[in-house]
């Protein structure tokens, strides 16, 4: 009998051992390792998991891997606010080279003279409106009822993760993303120059910020975890610090417009402003570059912009960029309950109380802000010439980033 026991509990420990040699193999691709080691305190936010609860709801492989990361995890049932000065690493300026980073150009004012916002009060009344829209059965938006387990694979390419620090961010376009992806790279020592991690967010290039080995995301995680990849997910979704930013819908567009279509850009020339000149402007024969077309005065209006997105032809053929998707389809907020929501528009204060919750303001700093030279003052001017149909059209397309996120109803641009 003794025998037979010892050999069963040989069986389970190398079935165990051989779980963890597959997960730290597939595991080399991308990062360095699994990183089972991890020590990270979460904010509380209401409704918030905390480690360890509701286990069992979770199947087998689930429970074994979530007590795995727990073993290494640590939890705070609270996290004290800080009233520390963010730390300032290596140099202050970037050398700005790129042609959008220099017509927008950097805001290096302190603005001491911005009043502070009751930033957790600010944070619960954000949750509240999500959570509250995403469980009201009234309203209705495509994707809304479906499990994060119905969420393709190839729609999760947005939720970058930090395993160092046991941080989750969903990146949109148009809404400060480049600076945040550079703050993921710092925290997760993702890209290396000359052998030694990023220390300044500010240093690392443009080019290698947007380059998507650079980060890991969740839509990478089934080539390197098979058959676990979603389990992990749920996992780490439980026990990470998730974030977003967001912006005003209408603003993100305008935003999105000036810099892919007012900005000589090579590829969104060729993938989307031909078509569009064909389409909208009536436009044959135009030139094959982008330097061509803005030479002869050949350019996509803020009109034809509008037809595209409106235009049901156009999914037809692919889903929207990612410059002009809306939120709930890049990030699937009623499917992943963040544990923080940053506005552009008070992206500041926003940026210092996140960087304080996940205790590495001593690490660094958000770099400065670009200029908002896109405010939501110019909605008006913009769509002076949209038809009104259109603008409605426009705020049924994007009504569920209005509703969710605590934006007005732009009223004045939906009535004559």
């Amino acid at each position: 009998m003794t025998k037979a026991r010892l050999l069963r509990l040989s069986v389970v420990l190398v079935s165990i051992f051989m779980i963890l040699l597959i997960i730290v193999y597939w595991d080399n691709v991308g990062t360095a390792h699994f990183y089972l080691h991890t020590s990270f305190s979460r904010p509380r936010s209401p409704g918030a998991i905390a480690a360890g609860e509701d286990w069992e709801a979770l199947p087998d492989v689930d429970e074994f891997l979530a007590k795995l990361l727990s073993s290494s995890l640590k939890h705070n049932s609270s996290i004290p606010r800080k009233t520390e000065q963010l730390l300032v690493q290596g140099s202050n300026k970037p050398v700005v080279s790129n042609l959008e980073e220099n017509v927008r150009g950097y805001d290096w004012s302190t603005h001491k003279d911005r009043n502070s916002l009751d930033q957790e009060k600010l944070q619960v009344e954000r949750q509240r409106t999500l959570r509250e829209f995403c469980a009201n059965s009234s309203f209705t938006f495509p994707t809304k009822e479906r499990s994060f387990d119905d969420i393709p694979n190839y729609e999760l390419n947005h939720l970058i993760v930090d395993d160092r620090h046991g941080v989750i961010y969903c990146y949109v376009p148009k809404v400060a993303c480049t600076n945040w992806k550079r703050v993921m790279i710092v925290l997760s020592e993702s890209l290396l120059d000359q052998g030694v991690p990023y220390r300044n967010p500010l240093d690392i290039p443009r080019e290698h910020v947007h380059n998507t080995s650079t980060h890991l995301t969740f839509n990478k995680f089934w080539r390197r975890y098979g058959k676990f990849s979603r389990h992990l997910m749920k996992i780490k979704l439980k026990k990470y610090t998730k974030f977003l930013f967001v912006r005003d819908p209408f603003v993100r567009l305008i935003s999105a417009f000036r810099s892919k279509f007012e900005l000589e850009n090579e590829d969104f020339y060729r993938r989307f402003a031909i078509p569009m000149l064909k389409l909208y402007s009536n436009h044959t024969n135009l030139p094959t570059s982008v330097s061509e077309a803005f030479g002869a005065g050949l350019k996509v209006s803020f009109s034809d912009f509008i037809q595209y997105l409106l235009d049901p032809r156009t999914e037809k053929m692919a889903p929207f960029n990612e410059h002009w998707r809306q939120v709930y389809r890049l990030c699937h907020p009623c499917q992943i309950d963040y544990d923080f929501i940053g506005k552009l528009e008070t992206l500041d204060e926003d940026a210092a109380y996140l960087l304080q919750l996940l205790k590495v303001d001593r690490l660094l700093r958000f770099p400065p802000s670009y200029r908002n030279r896109t405010a939501s003052s110019w909605e008006d001017n913009w769509f002076a010439k949209i038809p009104l149909a259109w603008r409605q059209q426009l705020y049924k397309l994007y009504e569920a980033d209005f509703v969710l996120f605590g934006y007005p109803k732009p009223e004045i641009l939906l009535k004559d």
